[in-house]
């Protein structure tokens, strides 16, 4: 899914001669922390809430020109790229510009929230597995054909290496919610199930309160 392809917000932005004071009743209005600043038509940075209540409210942005974080996305970049930015820089909203680095929308991140959930699938119903395997030993086609041959087919997977371990986690997502035969048959594969959700975790938890319950009755 592209930037272009998402619902883009009409969110007002400041130019560099504006105050601080402007834009702090801007973020209060809007319920964001963050406001774009620009130059004309071009794009000059983004003013973040946690920095101007620091400085003096009368101050205008091109005084601060300096504290301002130049990140934007395309309109033709993958979406991901935009919730990137928003994770590692704690952001509301992300700009969006174009070659000549005017800016042409922004994009609040609670959209990105939505996108990410239809990116996902987790609309649908879905089980999980959480395996842990060595990163050496990982292959894609082989818990590809363990699911198939529990007649599910894989919806989304990603992997994560733990640190200095050589290991990393696989999330695997299936479009079937009664997971227990996939379950068995990577345990039986001799993969590490670290945990998994689906339809029969509910019996699984009552099957183990009820174990728990006779071993108590029977002290």
């Amino acid at each position: 899914m592209l930037i272009k392809n998402l619902r883009l917000e009409a969110i007002p932005n400041l130019e560099i001669t504006d105050r601080i004071s402007r834009a702090l009743e801007l973020m209060h209005d809007l319920h964001i922390r963050h406001v774009a600043i620009t130059r004309g038509n071009e794009f000059v940075g983004l003013c973040s809430e946690d920095v101007l209540m620091e400085l003096d409210e009368n101050l205008t942005f091109e005084e601060i020109e300096s504290s301002l974080l130049r990140v934007s996305v395309k309109d033709d970049d993958h979406f991901l790229n935009a919730v990137s930015l928003a994770a590692n820089y704690h952001l509301t909203i992300i700009p969006v510009t174009d070659d000549a680095h005017h800016l042409v929308a922004t994009i609040e991140s609670n959209q990105l929230l939505k996108s990410i959930s239809d990116f996902l699938h987790l609309k649908e119903p879905a089980g999980m597995v959480v395996l842990e395997v060595d990163s050496q030993q990982y292959s894609f086609s082989e818990i590809s054909k363990i699911v198939e041959a529990n007649d599910a087919q894989i919806t989304q997977l990603n992997t994560t290496k733990n640190n200095n371990e050589g290991t990393m986690e696989v999330t695997v997502c299936v479009n079937k919610l009664e997971i227990s035969d996939i379950v068995a048959t990577f345990q039986r594969y001799d993969y590490i199930v670290k945990y998994y959700f689906g339809e029969e975790l509910y019996t699984n938890e009552l099957k183990d309160n009820y174990e728990n319950l006779m071993n108590y009755l029977n002290i």
